[in-house]
């Protein structure tokens, strides 16, 4: 008896050291309907691996500005996660007003960070005065989906690798009783199909801390849009309800980010889906938008132990094999070297549709965010105007142009 109540003694005491040596940490992300899933594909792996950690999820975030106006909230009210998901556009808000802290002194504690194998493009993306601020964890560009069913019964066999070839493919599956032939994400976050268009001219939306929406180029894009929206009869759908009706088999052709492959495929109807490069203006872009996101350090604990936790969950789920998942259960590419070429080494020769980014990969630009503390403002501006476009309310292009540039320089820091 005396050995059974000193063996429970000790296995109490035991307990209790473990209980007492537990670290929780608060961890926020965005777009469940993308994310839930890759998540819990880690957190086996990170559980078994550190098993005195545990990561509490907070609500997720709607989209990258909720993401972005939920922590400025946060900050204010003291309540900030220790880790949080941030679209690769709104970290430098984070960065000026001292939100998102350095991971500098996190990386030189570690002997072997360079050989995670973070790709240095990516890296730059989250790089502030020569420090790095966050890891990025999924990268996206934009691509084209089709239903080749719907194509090649409109007698289509050939991807479009044009704006006039998409509009061309839009009438003929029209004349072929297709309602809804395509739908072009003008609701993506941040702007970003805006950007694409003028990445495609090599051109940035914001130069030299000026928005360039009275530039030629900026025109142009406004006009493809138009051409497109009115051109293919393209109707106004929220970005989920349209994304739905592509994998029910509904729409033709679909424009977004490669980031939703995941959850189409998981939600696909009975068809040929095929995955394709954004199309050109006159030929192939001259450049597109890297979309996703990143981690960042937020946290306001003074405790050693929880910033050591944080810093190695972020470093988990950027590394490799935390990477690794995000190409297993998304489109998006990993932003790791380690995943991509060793991990993930026979994956997109068996998931070809999930190629077409990674393939794209050259011509990754930045995407940007707009100067000052209106930048979010400004975002709204854009995204009214283009919907004007799709609805109609607005027709001259030159005119829309003028509004825009006007409302703008308004929330501007220098008027």
């Amino acid at each position: 008896m005396k050995y059974t109540l000193s063996a429970m003694a000790l296995a109490l005491s035991a307990t209790a050291v473990f209980a007492e040596d537990k670290v929780t940490i608060e961890f926020a992300y965005p777009y469940s309907h993308l994310f839930d899933v890759t998540y819990e594909a880690m957190m086996p792996a990170f559980k078994e691996a550190h098993p005195n950690i545990e990561v509490k999820f907070r609500a997720t975030y709607e989209s990258y500005e909720d993401a972005t106006n939920t922590v400025l909230r946060e900050a204010v009210s003291g309540n900030l996660p220790d880790v949080t998901m941030q679209g690769l556009n709104r970290q430098a808000p984070l960065v000026d007003k001292g939100i998102a802290q350095s991971l500098e002194p996190f990386i030189a504690a570690e002997a072997d960070f360079e050989k995670d194998g973070y790709h240095q493009a990516m890296l730059a993306l989250s790089t502030f005065n020569d420090e790095v601020h966050g890891l990025p964890f999924s990268i996206s560009l934009p691509v084209g989906y089709y239903n080749m069913d719907i194509l090649n019964e409109g007698g289509i066999t050939e991807l479009p690798t044009t704006w006039d070839e998409v509009i061309a493919a839009c009438k003929t599956m029209k004349a072929n009783g297709i309602d809804n032939p395509i739908f072009w994400g003008w609701n993506i976050t941040g702007n970003w199909f805006m950007q694409a268009l003028l990445w495609s001219q090599d051109s940035a939306i914001v130069d030299n801390g000026k928005v360039t929406m009275d530039s030629p180029e900026a025109l142009v894009a406004l006009e493809q849009m138009q051409e497109i929206f009115t051109e293919c009869e393209m109707q106004n759908l929220e970005w989920k309800a349209a994304l739905a009706s592509f994998s029910a088999g509904e729409i033709g052709m679909m424009f977004w980010s490669t980031s939703a492959l995941g959850a189409v495929e998981r939600s696909q109807g009975d068809f040929e889906l095929v995955t394709g490069p954004f199309p050109g203006l006159e030929g192939a872009p001259m450049g597109l938008p890297a979309g996703g996101n990143a981690a960042m350090l937020t946290s306001t604990s003074d405790d050693p132990k929880v910033r050591e936790a944080a810093w190695t969950w972020l470093k988990y789920i950027t590394s490799g094999d935390g990477a690794a998942e995000v190409a297993k259960t998304t489109g998006y590419m990993p932003p790791n070297k380690a995943a991509n070429e060793i991990i993930l080494a026979d994956f997109y020769e068996q998931n070809p549709n999930k190629q077409t980014a990674v393939d794209q990969l050259p011509l990754l630009r930045d995407w940007l965010a707009y100067p000052g503390d209106n930048g979010l403002a400004i975002t709204q501006v854009i995204y009214d105007g283009i919907e004007r476009i799709v609805t109609g309310d607005a027709t001259d292009m030159k005119e829309l142009q003028e509004e825009l540039v006007e409302e703008i320089a308004d929330l501007l820091p220098n008027g």
